[in-house]
């Protein structure tokens, strides 16, 4: 079939790409605004405790964990004539905007302790803000120009969740375009190395032009129907590129291949597209399949870039089969026209004689060798992921000199709580007066500073301020609600212990916990139930996939193994950079939280483990072919690794060069997945497929393709054959 598709493309390859050209006209202007229309939230389940709990505070009470918080300054005391005005004013004027449901401060509170820093001269004013996650970042993107900056003798910042999402939003922008003007010049430079000539070079821009673009498109549609992350436009872009890169490689090598034999143009298309465009099909869905494990979790953010994910590498295989062929078609022996030959002098070896294939026996002459101290170098490099810590994003993911950074960092030093980031403790069906002595008890646990209900406040087992007008905000005809100021940051493993023990205390009724420390609690939770079912999934689904694509079963054992091996050392590395805080020098600065984004890890996985796989396949189609026309095993492992060595190698180069670009990210997460991303590449095409894979392959001899009678005659039946393709 694919070698039908192949001779179609060429009859009509004029017609395909002015087909091309013009969808591409019609998609660039419509997905252009596509970064202004996708979501800025979905970090949480919408079922979740913490979730609910911070909707009704939202909906019933008007209320809620201030999302921003102005920090005033003065040079005199917060006391002063000058600076009580200034603050009172302040907040009454925010109070009023539109989108502020709830605005108080030091000045307001009839001096609130709490509010006020250790040393007097600086004061905060929080505010709560109506809306769902984008509307609370359009309102504190209007507000905080007209506050920051040096307001009439007093410097004013802003900080809170609302402020550090909007700066986290504009410097994601921002990095996407420095990594984009860091990794473009110097991937041009090593495609005109891997490719050899101009215009083979400029074959996987124009496919990963077509399945960015494309994928774009696809997001603004699924997002009319589902929310979609914009942080996905950044994987988009990454994985997009970078399998663009590995197709037209493996694709425009085997054109090159079946020219050199004698073929002409068309049936050197044919065949390309038959065996080089199976190869794709399997690695697209292979890589679509372990993306797609991401819409099992409960949160939007994930399920984001497995909409992302699937769509890129969908049209990326499109792309390389049906574009790249048309392409292909039309320039056909010219393929190799203005070849920089006086840059990149190289000749290709003759078969039998290269670099891959005389590496490949020497590691198969001692296979228990490379492959025991192979593994051990991996484990090693895995150890630091047994002592992961999960945390949730805060200010601190942003540069030291960011202004919502500079602002916390300040609160931290100058403040003795935490009332910025309080425990929200709701009773939907419970009356304020049936309360009782709940808000007492709470006030006792250890880790607590206050607890401020509507029968007033409390500290240390005991009543330490009665009901005042402010107290009214834990009132609602539906029910109550008391706050939980804590002495420790929100995602600490203390206030992680505070929160279990505050759902752990009897209540006159049903509770509900929320806040940024049941938030990150819950996606715990959620992910952490959710977890065997994805890895069941992503396992059972590659083994299924490879049995259909190698008619083995040791091979897709093989696989699986092998890659969690590749996996556990990049995740390795990358608990011990960013959670230990080891080679900062070598990745750019970052603030070091002792933990790991919760969702980081779980992105990682998927596409490592697809991009892994596409490697694997590439490898394996070449050697399976030798081993049919020959059945040699040792000779076909070292003729396929000869053959796809070189290609696999150069593809992770590229691929890692704009995974790298990501660490220019003033962004601890971006440069966290780039880094991560770029080490498992590198990982899995040097020490993995140069030495693991040759050295097991060796080992199970020719009891790697073993498969029983009746399971042979299931695969020529389902399989896809060559025969099939």
């Amino acid at each position: 079939m694919l070698g039908r598709i192949g001779s179609w493309v060429f009859r009509r390859r004029l017609w395909v790409l002015a087909g091309v050209v013009a969808t591409m006209a019609l998609a660039v202007p419509f997905g252009a605004d596509v970064t202004d229309r996708l979501t800025e939230g979905g970090i949480t389940a919408e079922d979740a405790e913490a979730t609910r709990a911070d909707d009704l505070l939202n909906r019933e009470f008007g209320t809620g964990t201030p999302q921003l918080v102005f920090v005033v300054h003065t040079e005199d005391t917060v006391e002063s004539p000058a600076a009580t005005a200034f603050g009172a004013d302040l907040t009454r004027r925010l109070a009023g905007e539109p989108g502020v449901v709830g605005a108080e401060s030091y000045w307001t509170t009839g001096g609130s302790e709490p509010l006020r820093s250790e040393d007097g001269r600086s004061a905060m004013v929080l505010l709560r803000l109506a809306g769902d996650e984008d509307q609370i970042g359009d309102t504190a993107q209007r507000l905080v120009p007209t506050v920051v900056g040096e307001r009439d003798g007093f410097r004013v910042e802003a900080t809170g969740s609302a402020q550090v999402r909007n700066e986290v939003n504009d410097q994601s922008e921002r990095d996407l375009i420095k990594a984009e003007l860091i990794a473009a010049p110097l991937s041009f430079l090593i495609l005109l190395w891997v490719f050899r000539s101009l215009i083979a070079a400029l074959t996987p821009v124009a496919v990963g032009l077509f399945a960015v673009v494309g994928s774009l498109v696809v997001l603004k549609i699924v997002n009319e129907f589902v929310p979609v992350s914009v942080f996905a436009v950044n994987i988009t872009t990454a994985l997009g590129f970078g399998l663009a890169v590995d197709y037209s490689l493996f694709t425009v090598t085997r054109f090159r291949e079946e020219l050199a034999a004698g073929a002409d143009v068309r049936r050197a298309i044919a065949t390309t597209t038959r065996t080089a465009g199976r190869t794709i099909v399997f690695s697209a869905v292979t890589v679509a399949v372990s993306m797609s494990a991401l819409l099992l979790f409960p949160l939007d953010f994930l399920r984001s870039f497995a909409y992302s994910g699937i769509a890129v590498v969908l049209l990326a295989a499109f792309g390389a089969i049906v574009v790249l062929s048309a392409l292909l078609a039309v320039v056909g022996r010219g393929i190799d026209r203005w070849s920089p030959q006086r840059l990149f002098r190289r000749r290709d070896k003759v078969a039998g004689h290269g670099f891959w294939h005389r590496w490949t026996l020497v590691v198969m002459r001692r296979p228990w060798a490379f492959f025991v101290s192979t593994a051990a170098v991996l484990l090693v490099m895995g150890v630091p992921l047994l002592g992961i810590q999960f945390g949730e994003s805060d200010d601190r993911v942003l540069p030291p000199s960011a202004p919502a950074h500079v602002a916390a960092e300040h609160l931290r030093a100058e403040f003795a709580t935490r009332e910025d980031t309080p425990l929200s403790v709701v009773l939907p069906d419970v009356a304020p007066a049936a309360v009782g002595d709940y808000p007492l008890r709470l006030s006792g646990l250890p880790g607590v500073i206050r607890v401020d209900a509507a029968s007033g406040s409390f500290a240390g087992g005991e009543q330490v301020a009665p009901a005042t007008e402010l107290s009214r905000r834990f009132v609602a005809p539906t029910g109550t609600w008391v706050s939980v100021v804590t002495v420790d940051e929100p995602y600490s493993p203390a206030t992680a212990d505070l929160l279990a023990k505050v759902r752990a205390t009897p209540a006159p009724g049903e509770v509900l916990v929320g806040g940024q420390a049941a938030q990150l609690a819950d996606a715990k939770t959620g992910i952490g139930e959710v977890l065997p079912e994805v890895l069941a999934f992503i396992a059972v689904a590659t083994f299924v996939l490879l049995f259909l694509f190698t008619g083995s079963l040791v091979i897709p054992l093989q696989a699986i193994v092998l890659n969690l091996l590749s996996l556990s050392a990049a995740f390795g590395a990358m608990v011990f950079i960013f959670q230990d805080g080891h080679l900062r020098s070598l990745v750019g600065d970052f603030t070091v939280t002792d933990t790991i984004n919760i969702r980081m890890p779980i992105l990682m996985f998927c596409v490592a483990f697809g991009v892994s796989m596409d490697y694997q396949l590439f490898m394996l189609s070449r050697i399976k072919e030798h081993y049919l026309a020959t059945g040699d095993h040792r000779a076909s492992v070292a003729w396929g690794l000869e053959r796809v060595g070189r290609l696999v190698t150069a593809a992770a180069v590229l691929v890692a060069v704009v995974l790298f670009a990501f660490a220019t990210s003033g962004l601890t997460p971006v440069k966290l997945l780039g880094v991560g991303l770029a080490i498992a590449v590198i990982v899995d095409a040097t020490l993995v497929r140069g030495a693991l894979m040759p050295a097991a392959l060796r080992l199970t001899g020719r009891a790697t393709w073993w498969l029983p009678g009746w399971l042979r005659r299931v695969h020529d039946r389902v399989g896809l054959n060559e025969a099939r393709s």
